[in-house]
Formats: C-alpha cells, sequence, structure tokens
C-alpha cells in the first residue's frame, strides 16, 4: 500500500464523454475541459439539455402519488382564492405559455430545415418543461381546492427548477457576450424563464390562509403552523410569536394555540380503533375456525397500520439526513486535498464549500423534520390509546374491574402510552444506528485500509461495556426504585399520622427508620452511581481510544503508511459521526423492550370483555309498565355464583316501587341489573324512557357543585333553584364560600357524606329523566333530612310525582307511601305487593320490618339519640304489632337476628355519630372533616394554588447543591474536567502536527519519529483516562453526598415543623419534596451536570481551537456568541414554562379518568358516555397543545442553532480557502478547524437542551430549599430547662389566663382559660362544636402554642420545657388508632426503651396477648399500611397497649371509643379504670352519657370554662349549659 492515500476525484477522460446515440445532442454529454480544468466552468449544450431539464420534471412526477394521497384523504373543502393562490397559477400558466411557445418554436424549425438544426434533446426538454408546468398548475389547483396552504413537493420542484434555471440563464447570458446571440427570440425565452420560477419559488414560500374553508372542528386560538408555508415549516418559523411572548413573560394555559383539527384526540383514535377492531375480528375468526394457536390481537400491529405512511416519510427523512451527514467527511478530504495543491482553481474551494454547507443543511431539515413528523405521530398515537383505554373502561365488565385496579388503569394511560411517545424518538434508531456504524466502517476502510479493523475491535470492545453498565444502572434503578417505595410508603404514612407522632414524641424514632431506608436507597445509588461513571467514561474516551487504535494500527502495520491531514481528520469525523448511534443503541433497545411490555398490557386490556348494551332493552313509549325485569338471572361475572335469579319486577308508569331486605339480600345489585352493569344469564330487563341512577355510594366529581348537578344539562334557573330546596342544599351554599360554585375536591374530599349524597340526589333530580333508581341514598342522611327530601323529592307529593321511581331504602317509615314493595330474601323477589297486602301476609316483610325496629331500639338507647318512636310515624309502629304481635316465634327469631346484626353494624353506626347534627331548621349535617382542610376565602377553592417559580434560577440554589456536594468537590470536578479538555484539544493539535510530518522530507518515513508521535498521541489517551476517571469518581461521590444532605436536611425540618404548617399544607405537595424533587436530586441533576460540562467545554475547545487555527475567525466568534445567548434565552424561557403547562394539564387527564371509573355506572345509567368521552378527549387535547409547541420549541431551537453551526462550519472553510491564496493557513489547520466546527451543530444543540433540562431540574433544589426554611417549632429538648427524670409525680395541671389560636392572624380559640385540676381527678371535658375541647388538648401537648398565659403541671411550667420532654411525658388515646407499616413492635416501641417482657404485660393488659402470641412472627408480626390487617377494635387496643407502656401520671382520651364495637369498648374501660386508676385523666368527650361518671365535668363554651363541677352539680342547674347539652342528647327531660 502506498504512503500516500489516493483523493476520489471526477475521472479525467482523454476525450469528451458521449451517453447518448448520435445525433441526439449537439455535443458531449460531458467535457472535464469545459467544466473543471478551466477558470471559467460551463456545462455541456446535451447536459443542460437532459439532466437539467428533466430532473425537476422527474421530480414533480414522483410527486404524484404523494399529491394524490393527500389529495384523497384531506377533508377540508375550499371554494375560494387568495391573492397567493392566484399569482401561482397565473406565473404557472406563463411558464407553460412560454414552455409551449418555445416547443412550438423548436418544432417548427425540426420542421423546416432539411439539416438537423435542432437536436431531438432540446426539444425532448422543451416538451417535458411543458408537462411538468402543467402539472405544476394541476398541483397549486388541487392544494387550493382542498385549502392546503403551502406544498413540500411543489416548494421543492420551484426550487430545483430555479437552481437549474439559474445556470442556463448564466450559461446563456456568459455564451451570449462571448459568442453573440444566434437566436434572440429563444434567448428571450430563455431569460424569461429564471424570473418567472423565482417568483413561483417565493411565493410558494407563503402559506395561503383560506378563511371560509370548511374545517372539522371551529378553533378559539389556532395555531398558525395551520396557515404556515412548508419554509416556514420546515424552519419552524411560525413558533416565533410564542418564543417571544415565552421570553417576553411568563406563559399560561390561556396563551396556548389549539391543537390542530388533524392531531385532535377524536380524530387520531377513530383509525387505531378501526384497526384495532379488525385485530379482534382476525382473533374471532381464528377462534371460530379453530386454528392453533389462535391469533392474538396486537395493539402495535393496529398502530402500524394507521401510521405507517409517516413511519415511511421519516424513514426516507432519517435516511436521507444519515447520507449527508456521510457527505461531509469526503468533502472534507476533497477540501484538504485542495488547500494542499496550490494549483487547484480557486473556484474549487468555494464549491466544496458550498457543497458542504448544502450536506449540512439537508442534513440538519432532513433530521429534524422527520424527528417532529416522528414524535407528533408519537403524540397522536398516545393520544388515541388514552381515548381507546378510556372508551374501554366505560364499557368493562365488573370482573374486568376486579382483576384491574383503578391504579393499574391510570397506569395505562399514564406510563404505558408515553412509552408509545418516547419510543417514536428512537424507533428508526434500531435500523439506522447499525447502518451509520456499517457506514462508517466502510468510509474508515477506504481511508485506513486493513488498519481499519483496530478500529472495528475498539468498539466492539467498549460497545459491550457501556451495554454493561447501562443494564447494570437499569437494574439499579429498579432496585433503587422499591427502596424509594418503601421510603414514600412510610413518609406518607408519617405525614399522614404526623400529629400522632408529635403528640407522642415518636419523630426521632422514625426519622431513624426514614434514615434507615434511605441509606439503603444510597447504596443502591451508590452502585448506580459507578455504573453510570463507567459509561460515561467511554463515551468520552471512545474517540480516542478509536483513533488511537486506528492510527497505530494503521502506522505499524507498514513502515510505508505515513499519516496524512485528509486521514487524520477524515477519520476523526467519522468517529465523531458514529459516537451517537453507538451511544443511543443501548437506550434505544431497552425503551423498545420496555414499548413491547407496555404493548401487552395495552392489548390484554382492550381484549377485555366489555357490558352487553342488550342486556337492558327499550320498552315502547306506549307501554304501562316502565321497569320490567322477567325471569331475569344475574351474575356479577361469568365465574361467579348467581346473586340474583327468577326475577319478576314490573313497575308501571308513574309509580314509586321500594325495594327491601336484609343485608346482603340482593337490593344494590338488583338496581346494577336494571341498568345493565351485571351479567344476565337468563330473562330480560326493559326500561321506558331515559334513566337516573344514584347509587349507594355518593359519586361526586372534582368541579364545582353547580357542575356536579347540572352534569352536563343547560342551566334551567327556576327548576335549579326548586331542586336545591328540594334536597335541603340551600343551608349547605349558605355556608360555603362561593356557594354552590365553590370546588369540590376529589371524591368529595371537603363535603360529609350526607352532603355528598344529597349532590347526587340533586343531579338525578335536575336531569328530568323518566325512571329514577334511587340504591338506598337516604341512609347517608340524618331522619330528619331524609324525611324532607323524600316528601319534597321521592314520595307521592314530590318533584318526581308521575315518575317511575325505584327506591332501595331501610327506613320502613316511607314504606306505606310506597305504590308496591319488592322484597328480596336469599336473591330472590320473595314477596312484591302493597305495604298492606305484604303486613298481613307476615312473611320476609315482616321479619324485615321487625329486624329494623328492633335494631334502633339498640342503637338509639345506646347513642342517646331520638328513638324509633321519633323517627318512625306511631301509626306505622302500632300497625305492625297489630299485625304480627301474637307471632312470638317470628319476634324471638328476629330479636336474636337482631343481636347479631347489631354487633355487625355498630362500627358503622359509632362513626356515623361523630357527625354531630345541625340544628333542625339548617337540616342538614355537620361537614366531618377536620381543620386542616380549609376553603380559601371568597374563592371556592380548596387550598392556594402551589408558587410556580417564574425566571431564571437563582445562583442562590445552585450553590446550595455545591454546598451540599461539598465545596472541595465542586472545585475538584470542575478542575479535572477542564484538565481532561484541555488533553482533549491537545491531542488533537498533536495529530494535526503529526500529520503535517508527512510533508517534510526530512521526518517522512523516520520510524524514531513516528513512534515518538505515536507514544506521545497514547499518553494523552491515557492522561485523559485517568483525570476522566477521577472526575466521575468524584462527581459519583459528590452526587451521593448530596443526596444524602439535602434529604436528611428536609426530613429533618419537616419533622420538626409545627401542626399548622400541616394544617395549611396538602400533604401531597409534601410527599412530592420527598419523593419526585428528591427523586430529580438523586437521579437527573448529577447527569444533567455530566453532559453539561461535556457540552460546554466541548463548544468552548471547538471555538478555540477554530480560532488558533484560522486566527481571522476570531472576528465570527463574537456575532456567533451574542446569537448563542438571546437563543438560548428566548428558548429556555418559553420551553420552561411549556413543561409546567404540559405538567399541570396533564393531572386533569388522569383524574378525570379515576373519576370516570368510579361513576361509571351513572355515566351508562345515565347515558352520558358520549359527553365523558368528549370531555376526555378534550382534557387529552388540551395537554397536547402545550405538549406540541414543547415538541416544537426544541425543534424550533435546534435548527437555528444547528444552522448557526453550519454558519460557522461554513466561515471556516471560506476563511481556509481565502487563507490558501494568502498562505494564511496549512492543511493541517484547516481540517482541525473542519473537523471541529463539523461536530459544533451537535454539542450546541446539545448544550441548549442540557441546559434547559438543568435548569429544569435544579428547581427540585429550589423546591426542597423552600421547605428546608419553612417555621420550626420549639426544641424537643431544652437542655436550659429540664423537668426531673419521674416528672410529673402528681398529675395537677393548673391553667391560668391560657389563651391561644391555631395560627397568627386567626382569632383565639381558648380565650382566658382558668381552671385547676388536681391529682387523680377524673374530668370529663364537654362543649358545643367550636367551644375549644380539641384546642385544649392541643395546647395540653404544645401541638398550639400560647398567646398569653401559662399552664403548669405538677408547677412547672410547659411552655419553657423542650416538646419532647413534655410530651413524652403525657399519654393520650386518640380517637383515630393509627398504626404505621412495619413490626408490631415498632408500633408499640419505637424507641426500643422496653423490654419484651414489660411488652407482653402491656399487650395482657390490653387484651391483646393470646391474639399476638398466636401470630407466627409473635411482636415482629407486620403492620401493613395503615394497620389495615387488624381490626379497628384491635387497632384501638394495641393504641392502649402504648398508653400502657408508657404509664404517666396525666392520660387523655379524646373521645377514644367512639369508633369500635360495644365489647371492644368494655375492654378499655376495663383496663382505664384498672391500671390507671391514681392518674389524673381528662376525657374529651362528643357525647355526653360518656363522662356521666367523672369527678368533675369542665364545660367550654366560646374558648373560655363557663362551668366546672361535678355532674350532679351541673345537672341541678336547669339554666346551665351542660343541662342544655344533656337535654339535646335526650338524657333528662
Amino acid at each position: 500500500m502506498s504512503n500516500t492515500t489516493v483523493v476520489p476525484s471526477f475521472p479525467e477522460p482523454a476525450s469528451p464523454f458521449y451517453l447518448f446515440p448520435e445525433g441526439f445532442c449537439s455535443d458531449a454529454f460531458w467535457d472535464m475541459n469545459l467544466t473543471w480544468h478551466t477558470e471559467s466552468p460551463d456545462l455541456t449544450r446535451c447536459f443542460k439539455s437532459t439532466v437539467l431539464a428533466w430532473i425537476p420534471a422527474v421530480f414533480l412526477v414522483l410527486m404524484v402519488p404523494l399529491q394524490y394521497y393527500s389529495a384523497s384523504n384531506a377533508q377540508q373543502r375550499n371554494k375560494s382564492w387568495t391573492w397567493n393562490s392566484f399569482t401561482k397559477i397565473l406565473c404557472g400558466v406563463c411558464l407553460a405559455v412560454i414552455a409551449l411557445t418555445e416547443l412550438t418554436s423548436l418544432l417548427y424549425k425540426w420542421a423546416s430545415f432539411v439539416e438537423k438544426v435542432v437536436p431531438d434533446a432540446e426539444l425532448i426538454a422543451a416538451a417535458v418543461r411543458l408537462v411538468a408546468y402543467v402539472l405544476a398548475v394541476g398541483f397549486i389547483f388541487t392544494d387550493k381546492c382542498h385549502a392546503r396552504t403551502s406544498s413540500g413537493p411543489l416548494f421543492f420542484f420551484w426550487l430545483i427548477s430555479s437552481c437549474a434555471e439559474a445556470i442556463l440563464f448564466g450559461s446563456s447570458v456568459r455564451n451570449g457576450v462571448r459568442d453573440g446571440i444566434d437566436d434572440k427570440f429563444m434567448f428571450i425565452l430563455r431569460v424569461i424563464y429564471l424570473p418567472l420560477t423565482v417568483a413561483e419559488l417565493i411565493l410558494a414560500s407563503f402559506g395561503d390562509h383560506y378563511a371560509d374553508s370548511s374545517f372539522t372542528e371551529p378553533e378559539t386560538n389556532p395555531c398558525p403552523e395551520k396557515w404556515a408555508s412548508f419554509p416556514s415549516a420546515l424552519t419552524y418559523w411560525w413558533f416565533n410569536p410564542m418564543g417571544y411572548l415565552g421570553w417576553k413573560r411568563p406563559l399560561t394555559q390561556k396563551d396556548m394555540w389549539d391543537i390542530q383539527p388533524r392531531d385532535t384526540t377524536g380524530v387520531v383514535v377513530e383509525p387505531l380503533e378501526k384497526h384495532w377492531k379488525e385485530e379482534m375480528e382476525k382473533m374471532r375468526r381464528s377462534k371460530e375456525e379453530r386454528t392453533v394457536p389462535n391469533y392474538s390481537p396486537s395493539l402495535m400491529k393496529a398502530l402500524v397500520k394507521t401510521y405507517w405512511p409517516t413511519l415511511a416519510a421519516t424513514a426516507c427523512l432519517r435516511l436521507c439526513s444519515d447520507l449527508s451527514a456521510f457527505a461531509t467527511p469526503q468533502i472534507l478530504r476533497l477540501l484538504i486535498s485542495f488547500v494542499e495543491s496550490k494549483d487547484e482553481e480557486t473556484w474549487k474551494g468555494y464549491f466544496w464549500a458550498v457543497l458542504m454547507f448544502l450536506a449540512t443543511v439537508i442534513q440538519s431539515l432532513a433530521g429534524n423534520y422527520g424527528w417532529q413528523l416522528n414524535v407528533r405521530a408519537g403524540m397522536n398515537a398516545k393520544a388515541g390509546i388514552i381515548a381507546a383505554v378510556y372508551r374501554k373502561s366505560l364499557k368493562i365488565t365488573s370482573a374486568v374491574k376486579q382483576g384491574s385496579s383503578v391504579g393499574e388503569m391510570v397506569n395505562l394511560v399514564s406510563v404505558d402510552s408515553q412509552r408509545f411517545m418516547d419510543f417514536m424518538g428512537f424507533v428508526h434508531l434500531l435500523w439506522s444506528a447499525p447502518i451509520q456504524i456499517a457506514l462508517a466502517l466502510y468510509f474508515l476502510y477506504t481511508f485506513l485500509g486493513v488498519a481499519a479493523i483496530a478500529g472495528v475491535v475498539t468498539i466492539a470492545f467498549t460497545v459491550p461495556i457501556n451495554a454493561y453498565a447501562f443494564t447494570n444502572v437499569k437494574t439499579q434503578q429498579n432496585i433503587q426504585m422499591r427502596e424509594k417505595d418503601y421510603r414514600i410508603k412510610l413518609m406518607t404514612e408519617i405525614l399522614n399520622g404526623i400529629k400522632v407522632l408529635k403528640l407522642y414524641a415518636w419523630e426521632e424514632a422514625f426519622e431513624r427508620e426514614i434514615l434507615k431506608i434511605r441509606k439503603r436507597e444510597l447504596i443502591v445509588l451508590k452502585k448506580s452511581a459507578y455504573f453510570g461513571a463507567l459509561s460515561y467514561v467511554f463515551f468520552c474516551l471512545s474517540p480516542i481510544l478509536v483513533a488511537l487504535a486506528s492510527f497505530a494500527a494503521y502506522v505499524l502495520v507498514d513502515p510505508s503508511h505515513i499519516l496524512t491531514p485528509q486521514i487524520v481528520f477524515g477519520v476523526l469525523s467519522l468517529i465523531n459521526i458514529m459516537r451517537v448511534p453507538m451511544t443511543m443503541m443501548s437506550p434505544a433497545v431497552m425503551i423498545t423492550v420496555q414499548v413491547l411490555i407496555s404493548e401487552k398490557r395495552l392489548s390484554k386490556f382492550l381484549q377485555s370483555d366489555e357490558l352487553d348494551l342488550g342486556n337492558v332493552k327499550t320498552l315502547p313509549a306506549s307501554s304501562p309498565v316502565a321497569v320490567a325485569v322477567t325471569g331475569g338471572t344475574f351474575a356479577w361475572n361469568e365465574t361467579d355464583a348467581v346473586c340474583l335469579k327468577n326475577i319478576e319486577v314490573a313497575v308501571k308508569d308513574g309509580e314509586l316501587a321500594a325495594v327491601v331486605g336484609q343485608v346482603g339480600a340482593g337490593k344494590s345489585s338488583l338496581c346494577a341489573a336494571m341498568i345493565g352493569l351485571m351479567e344476565r344469564r337468563s330473562g330480560e330487563v326493559g326500561i321506558k324512557g331515559k334513566v337516573a341512577y344514584v347509587p349507594q355510594q355518593a359519586w361526586i366529581q372534582n368541579l364545582t357543585v353547580r357542575d356536579n348537578i347540572l352534569f352536563g344539562k343547560p342551566m334551567d334557573q327556576a327548576l335549579y333553584q326548586k331542586v336545591i330546596r328540594a334536597c335541603a342544599l340551600q343551608p349547605d351554599f349558605d355556608s360555603f364560600p362561593a356557594a354552590d360554585l365553590t370546588e369540590i375536591g376529589e371524591r368529595g374530599a371537603n363535603l360529609s357524606g350526607g352532603q355528598r349524597q344529597r349532590i347526587s340526589l340533586a343531579r338525578a333530580t335536575y336531569s328530568n329523566s323518566d325512571v329514577y333508581i334511587f340504591d338506598d341514598p337516604l341512609s347517608a342522611v340524618d331522619a330528619h333530612v331524609g324525611k324532607h327530601i323524600f316528601e319534597n323529592v321521592i314520595g307521592p307529593s314530590g318533584m318526581l310525582h308521575g315518575k317511575t321511581r325505584i327506591l332501595v331504602t331501610h327506613g320502613i317509615g316511607f314504606l306505606p307511601q310506597a305504590d308496591q314493595i319488592i322484597v328480596l330474601s336469599g336473591g330472590t323477589v320473595s314477596e312484591c305487593g302493597t305495604y298492606k297486602e305484604l303486613l298481613h301476609q307476615k312473611g320476609a316483610f315482616a321479619e324485615f320490618l321487625l329486624t329494623y325496629l328492633e335494631d334502633e331500639k339498640h342503637e338509639h338507647d345506646e347513642e342517646g339519640g331520638p328513638s324509633s318512636e321519633e323517627l318512625t310515624p306511631r301509626s306505622v309502629k302500632e300497625e305492625i304489632l297489630e299485625e304480627i304481635g301474637e307471632d312470638t316465634a317470628l319476634l324471638a327469631a328476629v330479636r336474636r337476628a337482631s343481636n347479631g346484626s347489631l354487633l355487625r353494624v355498630k362500627s358503622v353506626l359509632r362513626q356515623a355519630s361523630k357527625l354531630s347534627l345541625r340544628s333542625k331548621g339548617r337540616g342538614a349535617e355537620s361537614s366531618g372533616k377536620s381543620e386542616s382542610i380549609e376553603l380559601v376565602e371568597n374563592s371556592g377553592k380548596l387550598v392556594d394554588e402551589e408558587k410556580a417559580q417564574t425566571g431564571m434560577v437563582k445562583w442562590s440554589v445552585y450553590f446550595m447543591f455545591m454546598k451540599q456536594m461539598s465545596y472541595l468537590i465542586t472545585v475538584l470536578i470542575a478542575v479535572l474536567f477542564v484538565t481532561f479538555s484541555a488533553l482533549g484539544t491537545g491531542a488533537n493539535f498533536w495529530l494535526s502536527d503529526w500529520a503535517e510530518d508527512h510533508s517534510d522530507a526530512r521526518l517522512n518515513g523516520d520510524v524514531a519519529q513516528r513512534n515518538f508521535r505515536l507514544g506521545i498521541y497514547g499518553l494523552f489517551a491515557v492522561l485523559q483516562l485517568i483525570f476522566i476517571v477521577g472526575f466521575s469518581i468524584s462527581l459519583a461521590e459528590g452526587r451521593i453526598r448530596a443526596s444524602q444532605n439535602i434529604h436528611q436536611k428536609l426530613l429533618y425540618r419537616i419533622l420538626r415543623c409545627p401542626m399548622s404548617f400541616f394544617d395549611t399544607t396538602p400533604l401531597g405537595r409534601i410527599v412530592n419534596r420527598f419523593s419526585r424533587d428528591v427523586d430529580t436530586v438523586d437521579t437527573l441533576i448529577p447527569g444533567n451536570i455530566e453532559f453539561w460540562l461535556f457540552c460546554s467545554f466541548s463548544v468552548a475547545s471547538t471555538l478555540v481551537v477554530i480560532a488558533i487555527a484560522l486566527p481571522y475567525f476570531t472576528a465570527v466568534i463574537v456575532p456567533v456568541a451574542v446569537f448563542y445567548y438571546f437563543m438560548q434565552r428566548f428558548y429556555i424561557s418559553t420551553s420552561r414554562q411549556l413543561k409546567r403547562i404540559e405538567s399541570l394539564s396533564r393531572s386533569p387527564v388522569y383524574s378525570h379518568f379515576q373519576e370516570s371509573v368510579a361513576g361509571n355506572g351513572v355515566i351508562i345509567a345515565m347515558k352520558e358516555s358520549n359527553r365523558f368521552i368528549q370531555t376526555n378527549e378534550r382534557l387529552v387535547d388540551v395537554n397536547n397543545s402545550s405538549l406540541y409547541l414543547n415538541l416544537a420549541a426544541s425543534r424550533w431551537i435546534s435548527v437555528r442553532l444547528e444552522f448557526l453551526g453550519i454558519f460557522i462550519t461554513f466561515c471556516a472553510a471560506i476563511f481556509g480557502i481565502i487563507g490558501r491564496d494568502r498562505d494564511w493557513v496549512e492543511p493541517k489547520d484547516m481540517g482541525l478547524a473542519i473537523t471541529y466546527a463539523l461536530s459544533v451543530s451537535g454539542l450546541l444543540n446539545w448544550l441548549i437542551w442540557v441546559t434547559s433540562e438543568l435548569e429544569g431540574n435544579i428547581v427540585a433544589v429550589e423546591r426542597i430549599k423552600e421547605y428546608t426554611e419553612v417555621p420550626q417549632e420549639a426544641d424537643w429538648v431544652n437542655h436550659m430547662f429540664r423537668p426531673p427524670s419521674e416528672w410529673p409525680t402528681e398529675g395537677k395541671v393548673d391553667f391560668e389566663d391560657y389563651q391561644t389560636r391555631y395560627r397568627p392572624g386567626l382569632d383565639l380559640v381558648l380565650k382566658g382559660l382558668d381552671a385547676n385540676i388536681y391529682s387523680g381527678e377524673k374530668i370529663g371535658i364537654v362543649g358545643r362544636t367550636g367551644a375549644g375541647k380539641s384546642s385544649l388538648t392541643l395546647a395540653l401537648f404544645r401541638i398550639i402554642e400560647p398567646s398569653g398565659g401559662h399552664i403548669h403541671i405538677d408547677g412547672l411550667d410547659v411552655s419553657r420545657m423542650g416538646l419532647h420532654d413534655l410530651r413524652s411525658r403525657i399519654t393520650i388515646l386518640p380517637q383515630e388508632p393509627v398504626l404505621f407499616s412495619g413490626t408490631l413492635r415498632l408500633n408499640l416501641d419505637p424507641f426500643g426503651k422496653y423490654t419484651d417482657k414489660e411488652v407482653w404485660t402491656a399487650l395482657e393488659n390490653s387484651h391483646l396477648k393470646l391474639f399476638v402470641s398466636a401470630l407466627p412472627e409473635g411482636l415482629d408480626h407486620i403492620v401493613v399500611d395503615g394497620g389495615e390487617n387488624y381490626s379497628v377494635g384491635q387497632r384501638q387496643l394495641i393504641c392502649l397497649a402504648r398508653a400502657l407502656l408508657r404509664k404517666t401520671k396525666i392520660l387523655v382520651l379524646d373521645e377514644a371509643t367512639a369508633a369500635i364495637d360495644l365489647q371492644t369498648d368494655d375492654l378499655i374501660q376495663q383496663t382505664i379504670r384498672r391500671e390507671f386508676a391514681d392518674c389524673t385523666i381528662l376525657t374529651i368527650a362528643h357525647r355526653i352519657n360518656t363522662i356521666m361518671d367523672s369527678t368533675r365535668i369542665m364545660v367550654l363554651d366560646y374558648g373560655r370554662v363557663k362551668e366546672f363541677a361535678t355532674p350532679a352539680d351541673l345537672l341541678a342547674d336547669k339554666q346551665g349549659v351542660f343541662y342544655g347539652l344533656a337535654k339535646a342528647a335526650n338524657l333528662v327531660a
């Protein structure tokens, strides 16, 4: 092999080259002497008549199928003209006329002369032009008819035509000047072509805005892309207004442009559903034909069928971009050869520079446009999948619901659909990356011959290492995610139970538990960081390793091999091209695996069984029966047993039918069967007209109260007000901050159960339906409200009289007014008839009546509430006893059943009793919500919106992160990476000098010099390895330290926040800091830092190298830097806001999905599926509007930065060409400068992307920093004032003019409270709602701090001691038993202070020893989330065991037995009386009868002690507050 590489060039034939037969052309097809070896290049007449004439026409003919496809799929029609479309048509017609004139003239000449003066090629050229221009006019007219604003094929046609005509024009003018003009007419025709084609090109660069075209949907804020011309679409010029607006001020959702009609969810889901139905049909046919195996439907196939045109087009664009990328090293080699050869004509240098410019422009535009089309298809695929899953979720059967939780279904639309969109960004890499690597290796072989194998081996060595590192990073991330889930789960429980933790002074113990999990998480994170560092090391070193191996093999394999600038910089360019596909292969494969998994999950769900729409038939309007079930047998799914059998029900039009039966008889199932939610095994169901359904558990949407009631119907003010009054909602509206415009929280979080149910009733009532099905809605409201609703809505005189009503009820007082009563027993209709008929039969109905009367008696005897006589009309009870009073056997059986049912439902009844009834005048229930849920005054919103930072992130945030890493590590990281980058630049300069040795005869072939050069180059590689490894290790250590410190600081501050912080801050926000924000700090920010350093120093190195190699290039650096800075500011400020808006608009999609799944019974019954589907699609479109703009923003900046890089490359080439003629530049400098310049486009893109990502992700540190600066409660331990170790010894409590408020700015809740409680006293504390009972407890534990006065316990001022010293010496048995995940022992003794013997003794005294002993793990038994694996009673007994372990002199009972059964209540009361006999006990009572045996009773009213005496003394004062409370509770007459 020779010592130099042959530079490829055009062939130089000795004579001109003739391609066509003799006579076809007037001269040769190609003549090198005319075209290449000349100072004034020109083309042959044959070449101009064939290639330049045919190429535009051939291109346009090839575009005909694409034009036909676009026209046939266009949904818009247009009849109007715009000035642009008219002018285009006019110019096109003129061109066609000129072409026809030219053809006619040539034909005349051809026919008039005997000798052949007109070659065939020129005749054909004129004919081809005529055909092309006529076809172009047809394209323009077709686009106008279909309202297409611009055409890519036409734009490129006019561009190619303009270039061809410009060459022909220049040649004609030059020849005319030189040789004179033979045929002036033809010359004029030739000259006219150019301005007209250029005019068409300019017109094609503007879009047509057809105002009266029929679009699929009207838009309020249309996207300007709709009217953008093709060049504007190609360069994203249409995005400029949004970029400017985002730079000028923060964007909001109102600023977002509407998604284009073709991208709306309703449009994109249709073809996907069509292709999915084809897949399902194939499966059906496969089952019928019994093929083995059965055909399995694939969502992937349906997606490919839907988007194959886009995939094919983007594949072509990707291929075009890749081939253009590989053209640049070849052009670079020719350019270096030009600089080396001083004899070459100067114009050739400019020719190569322009060619390189065009190649890089094509690479940029094709790559960006293809990527945008791809991700747009991905966005549409995601929207289509979400819509398809949503539609399916409204139709799935109960069995599918049981097998798929709501969370799993939400994952399908949040995670799995997103993976398809992500996949579309990588899809072409699966075939493109191997092709790029293969092409690079081939061209590497053309440069180096067999020595290229060394480079191949190095690549083969690095690829598996990268894959190994990447796989392990993923593995460690999965492990870390599990540990993170444990941490977040426990953190969520801690935050939910923070009040209990503070009352028990257990924060430190749980802080240790969190830190223990975090320590395990950090160990995994450290492993992941080191595997990531390994991958990063090879990413940074792979270019120099491949270059070192290749060049070493090249010069060592044959002594005659000499490195030249062409070889060196051609190879370096190829290595740079290879870097991206080598790096991206692993993630591309990984996301492909993930998307295949998601595809299986989605396909499985979409194949799920659907509700049979034929389950419920529509009865004719003339039918006297409104609801009919004939021979109905129903089950919830195929595998379940039948729960309703042989049902015969007929409800006449306008009747009120009551459905009654024991618990589990099948009442709710009957309602579900009537609306089609159950599987019908046999029989028929028919309903006449529209249905309104009120489920047993009220379904409420996260909308305003008004929107929940209207339910999509237009507002009828008169009807609306009537419904509000009938459903007893007006008092509630008066109490709401924004009346009926108050926003309801998710699942009705800020409403009581009764309020939710009455809104549900109002929704049904307002719907003005024909049939109403009420599934026991009155059980959620108190008796007086229930009576009001029955009389005004459901009953014979209510709003719905005359409508058909089916009411499931337990309220026997309503039954006499029913037209018929359906009695269910064991899943069958046991009796059916009027009230009197069933009463006489003494069957199941009579048994039902007695059961509920007996339960009511027990219930109200215990509760001290209104008796059954009050709640049931006297005549009804008397009638029942009169009819069945003699049947003693029946009474005895019912009483036995009643005693059992009482115990079963006791916890529910007790829980309900906590919601104190409002006054009868109000006629509504109290909200029953804690004080932590607040409505912002006059806004109707639940809480203030979370503050979103705008503008640039403050430098203090960056410094905080550096501080947590430690400033030493930060400086070390910077120094190591700067040195690494400098070594890389030095290595390339060294390589450049080495390449120049071949021009020195003394050094050419010198082995010692070669070895010296190679050795130093190898040393550069070794030093780079050392410094990049040092950098990676330092960053890995720094990131772990930062993660540890930031989380620890956040946890420390949050656990020490006062309760007021948790009262006013939604727990979701706090959990977000510990989950998403900490995860960002753990995983994203370190990667951003790595990549940012790489990109920024690479860009800096590039500019420095070009400036050193081409000193005059420094004149370009300043404007380039200014332009880059402004582009970066424009993009980052806009992109940041677009990401935030996209994130905020994504949540409603998932919330609406969850709501719809929960309420699909109501949606199906009321036939509102289409409206909800449209709402879902509208929400997805709103989300996609910001998502698409964010995607467009990334391409907008990409195109501009790549053009900036292209400009830098072009300037470097131009300066090199000028420098060659003026001896400014050597070939090595030219090669080095352009090699660096070629990579700068990608680097600038990556730099601005990673800068945006870093700035976006560092916000997580800012958010955490905000929560590390929140106010703190008092010190847990005050070392200056600590109580004695045995304190308190007496249990005496004194309040001295004590005042407190919940938060600064709020009113006082305790106003000068004075009281003395003596040692061993049992004090009951009572008062109306808001009197200050719970506030007194919180004050005792310093959960709220005093605003004035003092509390003394055994003579010590509690405000002076540390919080833990106080709280650990007082014991509380809270109202709600809170357990935490972990072991049973952790829940009893988190500090490990007590011995096993003491713990077992406490369990024995709390009646849990036998239960715990029977558990396999004993004290180490795992408590699941919230203690769900224990009954309510067991949980309260565990809390009692906690109290017994602490055994302090003061015990506070905050209505501790309100939510448990009688048996557990008795056990707790016995234990307290026995074990705390000598203790001071304060009992906060919500029910008077529970504290009647107290030593004294403290009556609070409006934050003051109103009465404080023995129960007997208080009851003796009939004018007193306590007597009034006792009378209201029916304890006194």
